[in-house]
């Protein structure tokens, strides 16, 4: 933007400093205002609400402003950011009243949908990450993720599918990469946060290294396990440039960083996180598993425990040592109910602590700091007792940091407010200067009157008195009979008709004090809150590590509360490879049946030697995909370290859970539902390993028929016959699939079973041994309100095409007729009874005639004769 001569000093300044935002909205400081101007004054207005204005600014052309009142920025802020856009604050960074022409300005904060702290533009339960993506290669990635308002920052580096996971498990709030990788981006991960590119300077191996060693003021970064994941942290160095470049300076409390590693959680693809319902999404209504499970009591937990829920243990040990931790959470009840009211007090100290080196925590968050580390003093000493090594060994590592509470409750007043701007927050006694001018202010006209007395009984003037005026503050006015007692040390300064008027040292010493007291007394309380902010910082890394630990308390008291309430039970996690569910039941989906509904639980084997896979038949809208995802879920939550709903379960140590369920389009990405299903199913198939749960529902029913079964069947022997023998649940309407068992030794069938009752189907949804050989479509088409004259026309066509059924009970073939000339040979609906209708025999024979007919080869007097044969036939 070019200077105009014509601009005002102040619109002059404000593009310059435009010039050096040019992607962000200007909130530009004016007085008591946040003015925008341009196309930004365009934006909030449509976004905020707010009228928008022309003024000129001096030059030829007017300009479009819109504003709101500098009190209601939170408000406003977080409308902004929700929305998607970057904003840039700019604030006033003098005294209007001391500046010499135009008043100092500069941008104090720019916030991004990623680098948000304010409490308005967070969730408390969920964190918000600021992602980061290192393209070495297409398939090759460095990743980060930094969470500013708590401190938590992690990295990993893989393959692209990696790389997708863990987008999905993060949902980061911004994506930062690569500029000139935008195309790759999106046709990579299509993920519809928000992104920025940056230049690819950024991210050079050097640079980045140099700006996390000067970050953490270390001389190596071994100390945090990451020093081999050279990809990842290029992604993390670009993350601390970006908050660099965002006027984000303050970021001590980000202390450390955390290594993820693909071996150390049981994997779940993005297909898998969303098909089985975990977190939510457009389909979920809600109903979720993290919905049921989270019975956590503070922010911290609840955070962690999605975490846990995407990324749930690999390691048995650890994984029995939070169920020996539950289980003993269970039995203590005493405990488990002191512990939980005392984390619930703890408040946010995750996100508590990180304000300070933000400068951006109240008196009244430092006294809740100072309250929840008196907690953590209470959980420890509650636990030092327990005989829970896993707990002890998490309680040990507390730290009360006792003096530091103990400083903050001392200087601060029990109801602090929740900012600076008035003052009253510094108890009396910490500061003798404070108290004194806290006096002055409070008391101002006693000490005026114990003066008068003072001076009066010292000079014997009992007419004496204390006034005031403007032009020289208080004074002391002494009639014309008393002038003669004026003590030699009193200086005149007004002479009346009656009366001369003083001022002493002590009387200006005491105007000096009571005309600055306000000022002074809150420059004198600020002063002691930023020393008391600045001692704060040396505590950042054990609060932090304290929050962790509450958060991982949380979520196991979370679990024997859950488990408690539902009656789960707890599961046997062993290293052979065989899977046993007693009376499993869907957590979900149990908890939010209609009322007086019971679930109905379920048994399910699967082991390497017998019965390695399942193929599952039923009807529609039995609980065939309730089964499998329940199998998935009681998994789930074992590898988490919580019961399960299951009067037993056996549960093999597992790497990998594949689901294939449901279909969708992709249309945006051009895929219709048939290659989504493909896409989802090869990268089970190519990344299957012999400690992987599979999951496949309804696979191949995107195409025609044969071709469905032909690769439904083609993939139940793949994964048969495939070294790893994955255990493999199958559901699937194709009964031809039934005849697997016959042909392969760990191929079982079963059927979810149902009750006919008249023209009702009662679905019992209980699994028994055995395939189904009917879907009952048309009665679920009743049971959704089809016209009755379409589902007898349905029934019409049912029975004529499974007349001519392809496939003998024995599996051979009966006809090589294909469905197409079955679908040809369908009539249209009867719109009266046929003549046939009455002589049932009769009709048969004519059937059996026209049958062995080939029309092909018929002559027209061979036809003529057929058709005398038929009508003999008939009479």
């Amino acid at each position: 933007m070019s200077k105009s001569s014509a601009d005002t000093p102040l619109m002059q300044q404000h593009k310059a400093i435009k010039q050096r935002y040019p992607d962000a909205v200007l909130l530009f400081r004016v007085g008591d205002f946040y003015e925008t101007f341009g196309q930004d004054a365009i934006i909030a207005s449509q976004v905020l609400g707010i009228t928008l204005t022309k003024r000129n600014n001096g030059a030829a052309s007017s300009s479009e402003l819109a504003g709101f009142p500098h009190h209601a920025l939170d408000t406003y802020l977080h409308k902004l950011v929700k929305a998607g856009y970057r904003v840039a604050i700019c604030d006033q960074l003098e005294d209007p009243k001391q500046a010499k022409g135009i008043v100092k300005r500069g941008v104090t904060e720019m916030v991004t949908p990623g680098t948000a702290t304010n409490d308005k533009l967070l969730e408390h339960h969920s964190n918000n990450f600021l992602g980061s993506l290192f393209f070495l290669s297409d398939d090759q990635f460095g990743i980060a993720f930094l969470d500013i308002s708590t401190g938590e920052f992690f990295i990993a580096e893989g393959d692209r599918e990696y790389a997708d996971k863990l987008l999905q498990s993060f949902q980061p709030a911004e994506i930062l990469f690569q500029r000139h990788r935008q195309k790759q981006f999106k046709e990579f991960f299509g993920t519809k946060c928000y992104v920025y590119t940056l230049d690819e300077w950024i991210y050079q191996e050097t640079y980045a290294k140099d700006t996390l060693l000067k970050h953490f003021q270390t001389h190596s970064l071994k100390g945090f396990g990451v020093d081999t994941l050279t990809n990842g942290l290029v992604a993390a160095g670009a993350i601390l440039h970006y908050l660099k470049d965002t006027e984000h300076p303050n970021l001590q409390h980000i202390t450390s960083m955390q290594r993820i590693d693909r071996d150390d959680f049981l994997w779940m693809d993005r297909f898998t996180v969303r098909n089985l319902e975990l977190l939510g999404g457009p389909s979920s209504d809600g109903h979720t598993l993290l919905k049921v499970m989270d019975h956590t009591v503070s922010p911290m937990g609840a955070r962690l425990l999605k975490r846990w829920i995407v990324f749930p243990l690999k390691d048995a040990a650890r994984i029995n040592e939070r169920l020996d931790l539950v289980e003993y959470f269970i039995a203590e009840v005493e405990l488990r109910n002191q512990l939980t009211h005392h984390i619930r007090q703890c408040g946010d100290i995750e996100r508590l602590v990180s304000k300070i080196p933000l400068k951006k925590i109240g008196p009244r968050e430092v006294l809740q700091l100072a309250k929840g580390l008196n907690q953590v003093a209470q959980i420890r000493e509650l636990s030092a007792a327990t005989t829970n090594s896993y707990l002890n060994r998490l309680t040990d590592t507390l730290n009360p940091c006792s003096y530091i509470a103990e400083k903050i409750t001392r200087q601060l007043v029990e109801n602090a407010p929740p900012t600076t701007n008035k003052g009253s927050f510094i108890c009396a006694g910490i500061n003798a200067e404070l108290d004194d001018l806290r006096n002055i202010a409070s008391s101002g006209k006693e000490y005026l009157v114990k003066l008068q007395q003072q001076e009066s009984a010292n000079t014997g003037i009992q007419s004496l008195r204390i006034g005031f005026n403007n032009v020289f503050g208080y004074y002391l006015e002494v009639t014309n009979t008393h002038k003669n007692k004026v003590p030699s040390g009193w200086i005149r300064k007004q002479t009346l008709a009656n009366a001369e008027r003083y001022i002493t040292p002590e009387l200006k010493e005491y105007e000096e004090k009571i005309t600055g007291a306000e000022d002074r007394i809150q420059q004198i309380e600020l002063q002691l809150f930023e020393e008391l902010l600045n001692e704060l910082q040396d505590y950042l890394s054990p609060i932090q590590t304290n929050g962790n630990l509450l958060a991982i308390m949380d979520c196991l008291l979370c679990f024997a509360q859950l488990s408690l309430h539902n009656t789960y039970k707890r599961p046997h996690i062993h290293e052979d490879q065989a899977l046993n569910i007693k009376a499993g039941r869907h957590p979900v989906i149990e908890k939010f049946l209609s009322p007086g509904e019971q679930y109905v639980s379920n048994d399910i084997i699967l082991d390497k030697s017998e019965q390695q896979i399942i193929i599952l038949t039923g009807p529609n809208m039995s609980g065939k995909s309730a089964l499998l995802r329940q199998v998935a879920i009681i998994t789930l939550m074992a590898h988490m370290g919580c019961f399960v709903p299951a009067d037993e379960a056996l549960i093999p140590v597992t790497d990998k859970i594949f689901t294939r369920v449901g279909a969708s389009d992709n249309l945006s990405g051009g895929e219709s539902t048939f290659m989504v299903e493909m896409n989802e199913t090869a990268s089970i198939i190519n990344n299957v390993t012999s400690r992987s749960l599979i999951l496949l529902d309804e696979i191949g029913r995107g195409t025609s028929t044969y071709d469905g079964i032909s690769i439904a069947w083609s993939i139940v022997e793949f994964l048969h016959q495939a070294p790893q023998q994955p255990l493999t649940l199958f559901a699937t309407h194709y009964h031809e699939l039934n005849e697997l068992e016959n042909k392969w030794e760990r191929v079982k069938n079963y059927h979810i079973t149902n009750k006919e009752s008249g023209n009702r189907i009662i679905f019992l949804r209980k699994l028994a041994p055995g395939g189904s050989t009917h879907s009952f479509g048309i009665h679920v088409a009743r049971m959704a309100g089809m016209p009755p004259a379409l589902i007898n026309r349905a029934n019409e066509i049912l029975q004529q095409l499974e007349s001519k059924h392809l496939v003998n009970s024995n599996g051979t073939e009966a006809a090589t007729v294909s469905l197409n000339d079955k679908v040809k040979e369908i009539g249209g609906p009867k719109m009266q009874l046929s003549i046939f209708d009455v002589h049932s025999q009769t009709f048969e024979d004519i059937r059996s005639v026209l049958e062995g007919i080939n029309i092909n080869r018929l002559t027209p007097v061979e036809a003529l004769l057929k058709l005398q044969e038929i009508k003999n036939m008939i009479h």
